[in-house]
């Protein structure tokens, strides 16, 4: 299509990548995206910054689980990723959450284990709606949580970008479908698909418990509706791209018995971080 002066692109790409891990799915995602993606300015530009690279993508891993998984190229140690893991699945950092005195605004983990409603007396727990949901109806279309607060998101600095998480019972495994309205593909997406597939993998647990018999981690979707390559680290990204040429598949992953006891280490951090949190009030890890 033209503008009269130049050829635009108005047709937002779609990546769409299946892969046997989480490392795998990643990667060709973001890859994808930088190839694909369509150039677009963001909120958060500076002058001078190149545009975004934009996609909406669609990304299913058949095994969440299956070593190896995690990859080398996350923009964090595995001490943060420890850390991002427990924020998500166990909400270690929900007491963070204080806007009126410039603190954080929310957690995942807040809006999906304690979604608050004005008027409403008690906030809502839907990881154990979820969970009752599928042990009453492991076929259940229902058993969904979701984090958009319309009275107080639409004014946000910033809104959630997880929207919402779906589950559901096939045979005898647990599928999970992860909803973003937006996505930094390449410094937060593998961190949030980490920590949404632990999230996954304790579901599973407790329906294990529920039901008297054992269900697996199935397979994991991840939608953005915005999958986006931000131009102001476009330099960092192609040290990237050169990486990927220069070592295999192997050398850019971690197994999970590689990295067993770093994280081991970073939890025993984490636990007295909190601990310190607790008697000093002031913000740790």
């Amino acid at each position: 299509m033209s503008n009269g002066t130049q050829d635009v692109a108005y047709d937002l790409p779609v990546v769409a990548v299946t892969a046997a891990n989480l490392p795998a799915a990643w990667e060709q995602a973001v890859m994808q995206t930088w190839e694909r993606g369509a150039p677009i300015a963001t909120q958060y530009d500076q002058p001078g910054d190149p545009p975004s690279r934009d996609a909406f993508a669609v990304i299913t891993v058949l095994d969440p689980f299956a070593e190896p998984r995690i990859h080398k190229a996350i923009p964090c140690g595995i001490k943060d990723l420890e850390a991002y893991r427990q924020e998500v699945v166990d909400g270690i950092h929900d007491h963070w959450i204080d806007p009126a005195a410039g603190k954080w605004e929310y957690t995942y983990h807040e809006r999906i284990a304690a979604y608050s409603v004005p008027g409403l007396a008690q906030p809502v727990d839907q990881m154990a709606y979820v969970v009752e949901a599928l042990a009453e109806a492991p076929h259940s279309r229902r058993a969904q949580a979701t984090t958009w607060k319309p009275w107080e998101d639409a004014g946000c600095i910033d809104p959630a970008c997880l929207q919402r998480l779906w589950f559901r019972v096939y045979g005898d495994r647990l599928v999970l479908h992860a909803d973003m309205r937006s996505n930094d593909a390449f410094k937060a997406s593998f961190m949030n698909m980490y920590a949404f597939t632990d999230l996954q993998r304790a579901v599973a647990e407790q329906l294990t418990e529920r039901l008297g018999r054992e269900i697996k981690v199935g397979q994991y979707t991840h939608t953005a509706s915005s999958y986006h390559i931000y131009g102001s680290y476009y330099d960092e990204f192609e040290r990237f791209i050169e990486s990927m040429t220069k070592r295999s598949f192997a050398e850019r992953t971690y197994r999970s018995e590689i990295v067993g006891p770093v994280i081991d280490e970073a939890r025993a951090e984490i636990a007295e971080s909190l601990r310190v949190e607790r008697e000093t009030g002031r913000k740790g890890l």
